[in-house]
Parts: C-alpha cells; sequence; structure tokens
C-alpha cells in the first residue's frame, strides 16, 4: 500500500506542475495520523483577501477530492487484482484445472480405445470378405454337374450348352426345427462364353431345396446336432386305434426327410402287419386324416414284409423281405423297387428276435446320421450288432457288436447315433434299460422310465425331425415326447 500511495503523489504532483511553486508537508496530527500538505504559491496575488480567497480554495478543494478520488479507485483496483491473482487464480488452479484435466484425459484414452475396437472389427470384415470373395470365386469357377437317374443307373453330365449353375448350402437353425437344416441353392446363369445371337432372351433361374443338416453330418459327431443323452420319456399321446385284427402289431412312420412336392413331412404312412402277405403301404395326407381313417393313397409293395422292423428315409420305405435276410428300398415317388441287397449273415425268421417275437430278427431304423440295421448273427452268438447302413446301395458302411442279447430286450432304436434298448413290451411301466454309443464303442445300463399303456408294444422307432418316438401297441398308435441331455458316466 506504500507504494500506491507513493504513486498517487506523483500523480498529484504531476498534476500541479503548471504551477510555479508547490510545497508538500507532511506531519503527524495529535492523534498520530500522517498527514500531506501542498502549499501552492499564487501566481497573481501577493496576499490573500477575504473576498478573492473562496473562490480560489474552493477550486483547489474540488482539484484535490478528485485527486483523492483517483488515488482512492487505484489502490482498490491493485489491491482486487492482487487478490485475484493470489486466491481465485489459485483455487482455480489447485482445484478446477486437476479436474478437468483428468477429465480430459479419460475422454482421450476411451476415444483412443474406441478407435482401436473399430480398426478391429474393419480388419475382420475385411478378412472375412475376402475370405467370402476367394470362396465365391472358387464356386464360380466350378459349375454344377446334373445328375439324371435311370434305372438305378447315375449319370452325369455337363449343363446345357450356354447355361452355368453354381451350387450352394447354407446352414440355418430354426427355432421350430428339432435340427439343423440346410437349403441347398441351384443358381443357372448365362455363360458369358456362349453366343446368344442378338436379340435373344437371357434367362436366370434359381432352384432352392430344403435338406435336413443329417445329411452332411460326419458319422459319429453327436455335437454338431445338439445331440445328447436321452434323459425322460413322457406318457404316450394316443393317434389312431386300428380297427381290425390285422392291426394288432403294425408300423406307422413319418419321413424325417422327405424328398419331392409329392410327399411331405406330415405324411403319415401304416403298415398293418399281421397276415401272411404284407404288402399293403397306407398314406395318409396328415396325422387328422390318419385320426379319421381317410388315406389318400394306398400303395402295394413289390415284396411281401417281414415283421414291424420297418422305417422310412428319404423318400423310400426300408424293410425286410418275407423269409429272408435281403433289405429292400421302397422308392415311393416311382412307387417302385429301387435295390435290395442281403445283410451279412443276420438272422431272420425268428432266429435273433426280439423277446415279444414276431420274427423281429432285423430292425431297421433313421437318425441324424443316417440309416441304421439292428439285428444279430451267429458269430455274434445272439448279441445285437449294429450296422450302418448306406442309403441307396444298402451296402454296409461299419458295424459295431455290442454286450446286450436281442432275446433278453422286447424293442430297439437308434437315436443320435446310439442304440436305446426296451425292457419289457407287456409291463405298463418299464424302463429304457441299455445304451450304446457307437461314437465311443461303448456301453452301459440306464434306467429311463417308460411306459407300455396299451399292454403289447411291438414297435419302437425315433423321429428325428419331430423329436418323438412312434409305437405301436396292441392295436394302438401312439408317439412319445422325449427330453435329452447331458450323458451320465459309466459302461458295461
Amino acid at each position: 500500500s506504500h507504494s500506491l500511495t507513493v504513486i498517487g503523489i506523483n500523480i498529484l504532483l504531476s498534476a500541479f506542475q503548471a504551477q510555479d511553486r508547490a510545497v508538500l508537508r507532511r506531519s503527524n496530527d495529535h492523534g498520530g495520523r500522517c498527514h500531506y500538505t501542498f502549499t501552492v504559491a499564487s501566481p497573481e496575488e501577493s496576499s490573500c483577501s477575504g473576498s478573492s480567497m473562496k473562490p480560489e480554495m474552493d477550486g483547489v478543494l474540488s482539484r484535490l477530492t478528485l485527486l483523492e478520488a483517483l488515488v482512492s479507485r487505484l489502490i482498490a483496483g491493485v489491491d482486487a487484482g492482487a487478490g485475484s491473482a493470489g486466491t481465485g487464480v489459485r483455487a482455480s488452479g489447485e482445484e478446477g484445472f486437476p479436474e478437468d484435466y483428468s477429465q480430459v484425459t479419460r475422454e482421450r484414452n476411451q476415444l483412443q480405445q474406441d478407435k482401436e475396437r473399430l480398426n478391429g472389427q474393419v480388419q475382420e470384415l475385411q478378412r472375412r470378405l475376402a475370405e467370402l470373395s476367394q470362396e465365391a470365386e472358387s464356386l464360380r469357377q466350378k459349375p454344377c454337374q446334373q445328375t439324371h437317374t435311370s434305372g438305378g443307373t447315375q449319370h452325369e453330365n455337363r449343363p446345357a450348352s450356354g447355361i452355368l449353375s453354381f451350387c450352394c448350402h447354407v446352414l440355418l437353425k430354426i427355432p421350430s426345427e428339432p435340427e439343423h437344416t440346410y437349403f441347398s441353392f441351384t443358381l443357372s446363369l448365362p455363360d458369358p462364353a456362349y453366343d446368344f445371337g442378338k436379340g435373344a432372351y437371357q434367362e436366370m433361374k434359381a432352384e432352392v431345396t430344403e435338406v435336413a443338416a443329417s445329411r452332411l453330418i460326419p458319422e459319429g459327431n453327436h455335437n454338431f446336432t445338439g445331440c445328447e443323452e436321452l434323459q425322460s420319456v413322457e406318457d404316450p399321446v394316443l393317434h389312431r386305434k386300428a380297427d381290425s385284427i390285422t392291426g394288432k402289431y403294425g408300423v406307422w412312420l413319418q419321413d424325417p426327410e422327405p424328398q419331392g412336392p409329392l410327399y411331405t413331412n406330415k405324411t403319415v404312412w401304416r403298415i398293418d402287419t399281421v397276415g401272411k402277405d404284407v404288402r399293403q403301404l397306407f398314406a395318409y395326407e396328415d396325422m387328422d386324416q390318419l385320426s379319421q381313417g381317410f388315406p389318400m393313397k394306398v400303395l402295394i409293395l413289390p415284396e411281401p414284409m417281414e415283421s414291424t422292423g420297418a422305417t422310412m428315409y428319404r423318400g423310400s420305405l426300408y424293410y425286410q423281405r418275407k423269409r429272408s435276410r435281403t433289405l429292400i428300398r421302397y422308392d415311393l415317388t416311382s412307387e417302385s423297387l429301387a435295390s435290395h441287397l442281403e445283410l451279412p449273415h443276420a438272422g431272420f425268421h425268428g432266429q435273433h428276435p426280439y423277446s415279444w417275437g414276431g420274427y423281429t430278427d432285423i430292425d431297421l431304423a433313421a437318425d441324424e446320421q443316417g440309416l441304421w440295421a439292428i439285428y444279430s448273427t451267429s458269430k455274434a452268438k445272439g448279441a445285437i450288432v449294429i450296422s450302418q447302413l448306406d442309403p441307396e446301395s444298402l451296402e454296409v458302411k461299419r458295424s459295431w457288436e455290442t454286450n446286450i442279447r436281442k432275446n433278453t430286450v422286447a424293442n430297439a432304436f437308434i437315436m443320435c447315433g446310439r442304440l436305446y434298448t426296451v425292457a419289457s413290451y407287456t409291463a405298463p411301466n418299464t424302463t429304457i434299460n441299455y445304451v450304446f454309443d457307437t461314437a465311443t464303442g461303448m456301453g452301459r445300463a440306464v434306467a429311463v422310465p417308460f411306459k407300455n399303456k396299451y399292454r403289447y408294444n411291438s414297435m419302437v422307432d425315433y423321429n428325428h425331425a419331430q423329436r418323438k418316438l412312434y409305437a405301436w401297441d396292441n392295436f394302438h398308435m401312439v408317439t412319445y415326447d422325449i427330453k435329452l441331455g447331458r450323458a451320465t458316466q459309466g459302461s458295461i
């Protein structure tokens, strides 16, 4: 404050530079306060008179008042500036600035992370795009071949002149369907190398065919379709009761993988197997028509059928010819015998049946992995043998021998590459008592409750499209809902 006072005094003296003589006196009053006294000589008057003194004094007082106000304002401005610099700036610098800087740093780091993540996604998309482009190029360079079947022989020809065909498979998982489904697309395009001539039309068309994923599943690969082990079987649901003695035993099925538009996965097939010459195959449009007893068609089989071991798969009925070990594939569309072959060393006509008899020596089945035969041989000494068959030629692709005798179980079926056996065909409350896994070659005892509600179950088959068991229980055509889960440990 002393330096500010000096500054004010200098300003005051400068204001009086125009005067000839100016004297500044500094002294304390009686109270000890410091006083500054300015004395200025009048340039005109040699002495002060009462009349002339007042105007001059009034002017000096006015000028002094103005100067004091100016000094006060200067002192107050400097003090305020010093306080702002010493207090306000310090508070802002010490408290607000670190917080703002930290927030800016965090935002910068977040932006950097977002940038790196987006760069990674862009690189991944570019990689996938390159893979898809490469795959599309390879497919484009490999036109599909057309296959024609005549008399059971396949002939492969190049596509018609001027047309290029491309094939691809797309795997879809439909929530309402029990398994993955492939859609096979065939796209026909004009061949650029072909001269269509001026004004010719160029046709582009696509054909879409639904193909069950099981057709493309490697053998023994249960995980591909989400197959797990059978955990429970629900109570049977009745769909139809046979109305004649020929229907005490029988076979009824739905094709899990139908071929062509004539028959669908809703079509129901039924065979009454009591009689000397079983050849009639009844077709129903759907379950409702079966329940009402109205078949839409009756097919006559080329060879008589033995017992209840038939199955339906990919547009064909597979069954055992009467009094033989010969297997027959009957094509439903052409209504003709497509192929036949003996099952090597298989017992037949009562040599190795199930416990209920009925000449059930050979039991055919279909699941997610293909076509199967359940039977026994003299070499196996009555133990169940499982063979996976080629669905076209019926040749054995691979076989497994279990350690459970066929005549000690009432029925069997295959699900997800696993054999399951039913303990009794008459007990109302029995069990599925054994499972054999073809993926591991191991079998073990289980105890899954199973009901024979009508006390004489002569057929049990699994439909992998519906994920249900189909059974023929003493004239009654029933289905069972099932639940799958993780397998438990242990083997026998």
